[in-house]
């Protein structure tokens, strides 16, 4: 009867188990990355037998998909959660975007590693479903800029911040904030505060004239209104 007992306790939910087996998967995908990483490795660290782990998730690359669908999603959804105050003002917005990123990708490296390195090196599959990730980031800044493009009083004429020019600034901000992620995962002592501080510098203070109505000129080196 004891035995019996303890063969049930051991018996998981299968999203629990599928839990512990995509933990483990991460993990060894982003210290190893994805050429190195095998799947015994992944089912020792699971605590599971290698069959299982083909069971549910039937191979490596689809471990590895599955892998990046998961923690895409997470990332997203702790951003979208970083900005959940509405009526605040536009640069605290995005502010809170900015730290909840770079608070989730140092809280999980391995995710990061992930998304950031193996994914978009190792097949067009792969660099397909971050692009996808990064494509719906882009889109909610996006949505924070036009936000902050309509609420910013300006002393002169309303500026003409475009589509293509909110759309341009939301691509590079999301392509700093992930180089400066990879950055401050290296780099000790380094908090997410201090990251999206770095961040909100470089960017809002510019950004700031791009909607006072103020454009840089190659023409003649200076900073013109239009």
């Amino acid at each position: 009867m004891g035995s019996a007992g303890a063969g049930k306790s051991r018996r998981m939910p299968r999203e629990v188990r599928e839990r512990q087996m995509m933990d483990a998967a991460v993990a060894t995908f982003g210290q190893r990355g994805y050429r190195a990483a095998s799947m015994d490795e992944i089912a020792e660290l699971a605590g599971v037998s290698k069959p299982l782990v083909y069971l549910y998730l039937n191979s490596k690359e689809e471990l590895f998909t599955a892998c990046i669908r998961r923690e895409a999603d997470a990332l997203l959804a702790a951003v979208r959660a970083g900005v959940v105050e509405r009526g605040i003002a536009p640069d605290q917005q995005l502010w809170a975007g900015l730290t909840a990123f770079f608070a989730h990708t140092a809280e999980h490296p391995d995710a990061w590693s992930v998304l950031y390195r193996q994914a978009r090196t190792h097949g067009e599959r792969f660099a397909d479903e971050v692009a996808g990730m990064r494509e719906e980031l882009v889109s909610f800044v996006t949505g924070l800029l036009r936000e902050a493009a309509r609420a910013t009083p300006t002393s002169a004429e309303p500026a003409d911040l475009g589509d293509r020019d909110v759309v341009g600034v939301a691509q590079a901000l999301v392509g700093a904030a992930e180089a400066l992620a990879g950055w401050a995962n290296e780099t000790p002592d380094v908090t997410a505060r201090e990251a999206a501080s770095t961040l909100m510098n470089f960017a809002w203070t510019g950004l700031g004239g791009l909607m006072d109505g103020e454009r840089w000129s190659a023409g003649n080196s200076a900073v013109v209104r239009r």
